[in-house]
């Protein structure tokens, strides 16, 4: 089994040194987080918690991913990196193309593209992007970065983007896996075509349904699960035991929360260094 760690929210100057210290501790990854623009009075209800409130604020960091990416890709040289998750469907797919096929190249093919449709109204509203057609413009985007990712050019021509052939150089030439988040059937659907599926934080006992019904969504698209990822954060206390059971189900990959949960709003680096080696010898070693 794999183990990223989650890099949301921390000291924004932490977190190159943290990265190659998840890489000398063992963790296969490193997930970011994402949102373009946090309203002040936030309107939208998060749907992961039973309250409605969401566990980050307007003032929670949130650096540029592909900035901060690349910088994590030229300061290791193992370490693999996604986004837990990227709000797609909020933004174009020749600038995602661009940034994604960019890192992919320079950082040695270690990049996944975590990819969601987003929960916030309020953002896309700020965007000028209509939310109610999210999840139809994140199934065209994905064609549409596939085929800039494999050949460069693209010609295209849905219901929400329309283009004549264009080129977008390099290209990596091959397909950046995607890992689709989200626990709605519509989210299980959508990562079943793709490469992989980022769980929203999900109790032990709910995993086994959630991998069978992507295991069947996949069967009836002739695919197997060889080589799908399924990256999943556990809301309570885990051992070895338990993920051993996890992964004869499918669960791939597993996850060390974000700082925040288990040291506080801000805690040091050294910290942070003692929280990863010590969840390493416990589960990675």
């Amino acid at each position: 089994m794999k183990f990223w760690q989650m890099l949301p929210w921390m000291e924004p100057e932490q977190i190159i040194e943290a990265a190659r210290f998840a890489e000398e501790v063992g963790f296969h990854g490193v997930m970011l987080a994402d949102h373009g623009i946090y309203p002040l009075e936030l309107k939208a209800p998060y749907p992961y918690s039973a309250d409605g409130k969401p566990p980050m604020g307007p003032d929670s960091w949130y650096p540029d991913v592909w900035a901060t990416l690349g910088a994590i890709a030229a300061s290791t040289t193992r370490l693999h990196m996604s986004v837990s998750v990227y709000v797609l469907p909020l933004r174009n797919p020749f600038e995602v193309a661009r940034a994604t096929g960019t890192l992919d190249i320079l950082s040695g093919g270690r990049v996944a593209l975590g990819a969601g449709t987003g929960w916030m109204k309020d953002e896309y509203d700020l965007y000028g992007v209509d939310f109610a057609t999210r999840g139809q413009r994140m199934d065209e985007m994905i064609e549409i970065l596939r085929g800039f990712w494999r050949e460069g050019i693209v010609e295209y021509h849905g219901k929400h983007f329309d283009f004549p052939r264009v080129e977008i150089s390099p290209a990596p030439k091959r397909n950046v896996p995607i890992y689709i988040g989200g626990a709605a059937p519509v989210a299980l659907r959508r990562s079943a075509r793709c490469e992989g599926w980022i769980g929203a934080g999900n109790a032990p006992a709910e995993v086994p349904a959630l991998l069978a019904q992507i295991r069947d969504y996949r069967a009836g698209l002739g695919l197997t699960m060889d080589g799908f990822e399924t990256v999943i954060g556990l809301t309570t206390p885990f051992d070895p035991a338990l993920l051993a059971s996890l992964e004869e189900q499918g669960m791939t990959a597993g996850v060390n929360p974000p700082f925040r949960f288990s040291l506080g709003e801000r805690s040091s680096l050294d910290a942070k260094k003692r929280n990863m080696e010590d969840f390493a010898k416990r589960f990675i070693r």
